[in-house]
Order: structure tokens, then C-alpha cells, then sequence
């Protein structure tokens, strides 16, 4: 692991990015942003923002492009909000790499909850993968290491643990998103003892909670919701629709903010972590976790206005 003084040449690209991306990050963030509410990791009780940020594609990029450039402002845009929760995985290319890169070239570095996966078939290779993660993010502890997409959970799952025991990370997780692999999801939370299940669940994409949801709430197990915009399906339908007339009044200044509040409704979910590459769209997201609950009958509206 690199020690304090060194940079490699992308992390001085990388402290060149946040430079180059100061004023812009600033002009994305509120003036005087609320910091966003937190709830707690049931298997331990310490308080986690519920919005988060999720690293596929939009971290998945160059150094010194244009996009590489843009994302030290949705670091600020999500520290400035009060967010801490950083999701990603080997699956996500260099993602990893990029994250801890941007983070290495803050100083003094953001104190930040790394959440990343495991992805490979075998023991070995499974350690070995989680070695390539602590490197790439530049991080002697893992706050959370999830098994991604159930691959070969029952091989890594004793590594985890290990893990776990020795202080190397902190958390234990499963990951998946397709409701085709619920029933096996839900035969691991009721077989094994984790600390959080991260899975998909949207307005348009309700499945969750039927079983999975409530299943993850009555074990303890916190729950980390990946794509809350439907994979992005959502929010293309409805961009040019006007918001309802009583989004303003609710506090909702855009349909983003209220596909993840709608999310947040639900008892069972910790946090919600929606991926961007935009200092601009971080902000909006980070804004709808300082906003007061949806009522129920906001909750309805918001699925209603969906389906028309």
C-alpha cells in the first residue's frame, strides 16, 4: 500500500482534477447544504447517511479526461452534504482505482465508508481479489465487503468473516439485482447471520418488497439499495414531465429527489446509493436526504404519477 508521501502519477492527475473541479463542485452544492439524516446499521447501531454514491460507470473512466476531471466536485457535493457511503466493485472496471485515486489526493483524506465486493470464483482467488480492492482504494480497512451477486458465496463467505475477525473490514454483505435470483437471496438471509444486503428497488421496481425487504428488517440486516432510479429508466420517462403541485410544498425540487425518497419510505432500507458522475447531480441526490419523509399519501402519489 502506498504510504502518505507518495503519489503515483494518476493521483497527481488526480490532485491536479480536484483543482481543475473546485469552483465547479462549488457552483453544484447548495451555499449552506443541511446535512442529510442518518439510520442505523442494525448489527451495530452506528448511524450511516442514507444517501450514498455508487461508482458504476460514472467512475469507470480516464485519467485526465473530461469526465475524470468532473468527479472531484461529486466527492465534495457528496462530503458537503454530510454523505459518506462509497460503493463499488472489481465488476465496475477501474472504478475502484479511481476512488482511490480522488481520495488520495485530498488532504486532509475524507473519512468515508468504502463498501466494495468480492466477484471471482474460488478461495484464493477471491483473497486475491480482495487484496487488488484494499490497494486500488488505498485503504488499510474495508468498511463493508459484499459478495457480489451471490458468486460463490459459500466459498467466500468464511473469508469475509475472517476478514471481519482480524479488523480488516467491518462489515459483511451480499449483493444482487435481478428478482430471478430473490429466492436464493432470501435462502442466505435466512440461513446466514450478515450485516447488510444491498439490492435493487425503485419505484418502478417494487419487487423487493414483498419479501426481501421486510425479511432483511426483521433479521437486522441493513439494507443498501442500488438502482433507485430503475437503472435510470425512471428518470429518462419522466424528465419532461412538470413535478406534481405538491412536490414544491413536500420540499421536492426535482423527480430524482422524490425517487429516492420514495425509496427511503420504506422501514427496511439504511441507505440508497444511486450512481453519478456529476457534481450537479450529486448535490440534487444528497439534498433529498435532508428532506422530511414522504406521508403515505405522497408515497401513492409518487407511484401513481409513475404509472401514468
Amino acid at each position: 500500500m502506498p504510504h502518505a508521501g507518495s503519489f503515483s502519477r494518476r493521483a497527481l492527475l488526480a490532485r491536479a482534477a480536484f483543482t481543475v473541479a473546485a469552483a465547479a463542485g462549488a457552483q453544484a452544492q447548495p451555499s449552506s447544504p443541511t446535512r442529510m439524516t442518518t439510520r442505523p446499521i442494525p448489527s451495530s447501531g452506528e448511524p450511516l447517511p442514507v444517501i450514498g454514491l455508487g461508482t458504476y460507470r460514472g467512475f469507470d473512466v480516464a485519467p485526465g479526461s473530461a469526465d475524470y476531471q468532473a468527479l472531484p466536485g461529486v466527492l465534495d457535493a457528496l462530503v458537503a452534504a454530510g454523505g459518506t457511503v462509497i460503493d463499488s466493485s472489481p465488476m465496475y472496471g477501474r472504478a475502484e482505482e479511481t476512488t482511490g485515486e480522488l481520495l488520495a489526493a485530498r488532504s486532509p483524506r475524507p473519512r468515508v465508508f468504502l463498501a466494495t465486493k468480492v466477484w471471482t470464483t474460488g478461495r484464493e482467488a477471491g483473497r486475491a481479489q480482495m487484496e487488488t480492492s484494499f490497494r486500488l482504494l488505498r485503504a488499510r480497512t474495508i468498511d463493508l465487503m459484499q459478495i457480489h451477486n451471490l458468486v460463490d458465496w459459500r466459498t467466500h463467505l468464511p473469508s469475509l468473516r475472517r476478514a471481519k475477525d482480524e479488523g480488516r473490514i467491518r462489515y459483511v454483505g451480499i449483493t444482487h439485482y435481478t428478482p430471478s435470483a430473490y429466492r436464493d437471496v432470501e435462502a442466505v438471509l435466512r440461513a446466514e447471520p450478515l450485516d447488510f444486503l444491498q439490492i435493487n428497488y425503485a419505484v418502478d421496481d417494487r419487487a423487493a418488497e414483498a419479501r426481501l425487504l421486510p425479511l432483511a428488517q426483521d433479521k437486522g440486516v441493513a439494507v443498501l439499495v442500488n438502482m433507485p432510479f430503475g437503472g435510470g429508466g425512471l428518470l429518462r420517462r419522466l424528465r419532461d414531465r412538470p413535478l406534481p403541485g405538491w412536490a414544491a410544498e413536500a420540499g421536492a425540487t426535482s423527480w430524482a429527489q422524490l425517487a429516492l425518497r420514495f425509496v427511503l419510505t420504506h422501514p427496511a432500507v439504511t441507505c440508497t446509493i444511486p450512481g453519478t458522475g456529476s457534481p450537479r447531480n450529486m448535490a440534487d441526490n444528497a439534498a433529498a436526504g435532508a428532506a422530511p419523509p414522504l406521508s403515505a399519501a405522497e408515497r401513492q402519489a409518487v407511484i401513481d404519477a409513475v404509472a401514468r
